[in-house]
């Protein structure tokens, strides 16, 4: 999204804001009922190779990206040749095109599929089906779409829906349930289940057993817990922090629990493009505080190549609980 997500779409019951939502019922219904339109109409390509579609049923903040990289070094390591592909949002180039991380920049191609080339090669493509056909054509075994659960434009052979698994403080991966933009929902969920193969749960690494509520929502649809990590210890000292993400909220408080000791924290919108004015102030803020600066690895690839001795990136990994789980999703569909 390019505007900041409202953390009270997160809220079940947020009184504060029930005018707010009544009032913006009458849009989600138009949403609801294009989104549903869109899926219907669509004549999906077959490219050549089995597409693994991670997907979302709200509008962002879940963990999507973490996910893709997991699946695609997991299906790596099976010794299947993976392609990524990628809408790049935030990205001037409509595609089809391969990442190069040597060459492109978050402006490029966006943040997502700099990250995602990390694990291998990735496409990014406006049209999905033209960018899937490129990656079968250049070798790809298996591909892994981010995002597009919504998008009905390419044939899927396996879809996973990914859930945002923390449900502390109030907050619900799907709010009081209303579709966008009177809550945070691209669709209502028993329609984006209804298609799905697999829910991805992902929890933060500090939070014990999914909410067993939560979980009666998915029915008989398998879920696969995965779990977020610190891939390193966040940096020494007193920092500031700040980030621009669907929930840059999780961020913070994920920060917190791994021991940062954070002096501040800067939210920005999701995707945003930091310019040397705002670099500029986040600095004044943190030296005049003696810290450092952190943000994530997303938000890092964003920053001006001249900015990025002055930032932290702290790195976060998603892991599979049950593995065993994920591979027998993926045997029947990988060569």
């Amino acid at each position: 999204m390019s505007l900041g997500t409202p953390r009270w779409w997160y809220q079940r019951r947020s009184g504060a804001m029930r005018v707010t939502r009544l009032l913006l019922t009458p849009l989600s219904w138009i949403w609801a009922a294009v989104t549903a339109w869109r899926i219907a109409a669509a004549k999906p390509v077959d490219p050549g190779a089995p597409v693994i579609c991670v997907g979302n049923l709200t509008m962002g903040g879940t963990g999507k990206t973490p996910i893709v990289r997991a699946l695609m070094a997991h299906i790596t390591a099976l010794g299947v040749p993976v392609h990524g592909l990628s809408r790049g949002y935030g990205g001037r180039l409509t595609g089809p095109v391969e990442v190069d991380v040597e060459r492109h920049t978050a402006r490029d191609v966006g943040d997502e599929p700099l990250l995602l080339a990390l694990e291998g090669p990735v496409w990014v493509s406006r049209n999905r089906a033209e960018g899937a056909v490129e990656a079968a054509i250049s070798g790809a075994a298996a591909i892994v779409m981010d995002d597009g659960h919504q998008n009905g434009s390419v044939a899927k052979a396996l879809s996973l829906v990914v859930v945002d698994g923390e449900t502390r403080d109030g907050e619900w991966p799907f709010g009081g349930g209303q579709v966008f933009p009177a809550g945070p929902m691209r669709e209502p969920l028993q329609a984006g289940l209804a298609r799905a193969d697999a829910v991805v749960l992902l929890m933060p690494g500090d939070l014990g057993r999914p909410d067993p509520e939560l979980l009666a929502l998915f029915g008989d649809t398998p879920v696969l817990v995965a779990r977020l990590e610190p891939a390193a210890e966040p940096p020494p000292g007193p920092q500031l922090g700040f980030a621009g993400v669907g929930k840059p909220w999780k961020v913070e408080r994920s920060l917190r629990a791994a021991g940062c000791r954070l002096i501040d924290f800067a939210a920005f919108p999701d995707h945003f493009a930091y310019d040397e004015a705002t670099l500029e102030a986040l600095w004044a803020r943190a030296q005049d505080a003696g810290a450092g600066l952190v943000t994530t690895e997303k938000d890092w690839v964003r920053l001006p190549v001249q900015w990025r001795a002055r930032v932290k990136a702290w790195p976060v990994r998603a892991r599979f609980v049950d593995p065993g789980l994920l591979d027998r999703l993926l045997e029947p569909i990988l060569p």
